[in-house]
């Protein structure tokens, strides 16, 4: 049986893990979620992330409020911006990541 997680739950978890403070490891260990789930999840928010600046200039205001539900806690301070822009960045340079 799959289990599912609230979008919030997920955006605090990728929040923890853009911080970079722990491994993905002990993150995905304290959380009790699989790493390749952080991995899909982080991949997920820097792939929409371009998407939800565009969405709260053109987006009605439910689509705003999801955004900013799912992804407020990340985009919250300066430096999260930073490092999730960096990681971003980082896949891309790697190979790993699609362009934009």
């Amino acid at each position: 049986m799959r289990k599912h997680y609230p979008a919030q739950f997920k955006a605090e978890v990728v929040l923890e893990v853009l911080r970079e403070e722990k491994t993905l490891a002990q993150i995905a260990a304290e959380r009790h979620v699989l790493p390749t789930m952080l991995h899909r999840w982080r991949n997920t928010v820097m792939k929409e992330l371009p998407e939800v600046f565009a969405r709260g200039e053109r987006g009605s205001a439910e689509q705003e409020k999801k955004v900013h539900e799912l992804y407020g806690p990340i985009l919250a301070t300066d430096a999260g911006r930073a490092r999730a822009l960096r990681s971003g960045w980082k896949s891309r340079r790697a190979g790993r990541g699609s362009a934009p």
